[in-house]
């Protein structure tokens, strides 16, 4: 089955793709440009089942997404402030592992029938803990400043321990296969079981955005102004949707719904721009199942980028071997483009990524990009923390 493939990638990379594209009823794929290898589905990549859903297709941190307002507040009257925002945005939105809220938020979706639907009601204490925490790896808060002097705010995360959750119930269920290129756990999509992770899957959706609406106007509070602007959308999530007159299940992971007219937030990494994007009606747009990047996608991996410990035969001390990204170089990098950045990590170092214009480039006909986001503050977790409900 062949696929499209926007940017260059390495044959693990493609050959996942092509495992995706030779299971269950597959009809349909894109490969992006940020894309690289994933647990049993590549991140960047985009397939459309007529009759399965695809767990791994989805992944672990389901409906992670990225969300993005602009504010009224000039950029220039914050930036002497940046690192007292920072720290202030630390105080009251929770960054780490398993981490939960101190301030307990209530929500409608708590009183949804998707938790029944989806077999997961004893999941409910740990989601409500966990809601409005914003976990480690990649995820992050940024303050950003547009062409225009705008203050903009960012956020990308996912479901947290919901969504992992579902899926490693789901994966169970489905007898997924350990590791990373194994062919993708599908379901039958109207099976008692794919009904179940469904309703998973909109429940964990729906959690995500309500986690991210919250953290976005906790630091709206925190930097004072009114939105003017708002987007926001899932990049871990299946959507039932018709492309070129077939109704299919379409999996995105790590990849952004890109319709005609539809908007799009894209980070680059910390120390780089990110954009506000726009999908274009085009023949090349059609054949990619309307989708595009979710960011600039990794050239190596975290532990190829901030090295790894390892035990010396002689001494049988543990001593720490240089990664690919030196710590001088990172901060080097953050202090040119003039980023605050608080907590990270060299494995999230700029070094570790694609450049993001290059990137979008190989869209070029699916996309326009009407807005550029300079950062000037980012805040993570801190080093060393590993977040097992991460995309």
């Amino acid at each position: 089955m062949t696929f499209i493939v926007y940017g260059e990638h390495d044959a693990r990379t493609l050959g996942q793709m092509e495992t995706c594209m030779n299971a269950g009823s597959a009809a349909a794929g894109v490969l992006c440009a940020d894309g690289h290898l994933g647990y049993a589905h590549p991140i960047g990549g985009v397939v459309g089942y007529t009759d399965h859903i695809s767990i791994s297709g989805v992944g672990f941190d389901i409906a992670c997404g990225n969300m993005a307002v602009r504010l009224d507040t000039p950029a220039a009257e914050i930036k002497p402030q940046i690192g007292k925002i920072l720290r202030d945005i630390a105080d009251v939105v929770s960054f780490g592992v398993g981490r939960k809220n101190d301030e307990r938020v209530d929500h409608d979706l708590f009183d949804s029938d998707l938790w029944k639907a989806a077999d997961v009601e004893n999941l409910k204490s740990l989601a409500h803990g966990q809601l409005g925490t914003v976990g480690s790896g990649n995820h992050y808060v940024d303050i950003f400043e547009d062409e225009d002097g705008a203050t903009w705010i960012g956020v990308h995360f996912g479901s947290r321990g919901l969504g992992h959750k579902i899926t490693t119930k789901y994966l169970g269920l489905a007898g997924a296969k350990d590791g990373m290129e194994v062919p993708p756990a599908l379901l039958d999509a109207n099976s008692d079981q794919g009904c179940g992770y469904l309703a998973g899957i909109e429940l964990g959706g729906l959690y995500a955005y309500a986690g991210r609406e919250w953290v976005v106007e906790r630091v709206r509070k925190i930097i004072g102004g009114d939105v003017t602007f708002s987007v926001h959308n899932h990049h871990n999530f299946a959507w039932r949707e018709n492309h070129g007159g077939q109704d299919m299940w379409v999996v995105r992971k790590g990849a952004t719904p890109a319709f005609p007219g539809q908007y799009g937030f894209v980070g680059g990494s910390m120390g780089d721009n990110a954009v506000i994007l726009r999908g274009v009606d085009s023949e090349k747009s059609k054949q990619s199942l309307y989708s595009t990047v979710h960011g600039a996608g990794r050239i190596m991996s975290r532990t190829e980028a901030r090295g790894r410990f390892v035990r010396n035969p002689e001494t049988g001390k543990k001593e720490r071997q240089q990664g690919r990204v030196r710590h001088d170089e990172w901060r080097a990098w953050l202090a040119d483009k003039g980023v605050a950045v608080l907590g990270g990590d060299l494995d999230e170092a700029p070094q570790a990524y694609r450049r993001l214009p290059a990137v979008l480039a190989e869209h070029a006909g699916t996309i326009e990009i009407t807005h550029t986001l300079r950062p000037i503050g980012v805040i993570m977790a801190g080093v060393g923390e590993k977040d097992p409900y991460k995309d």
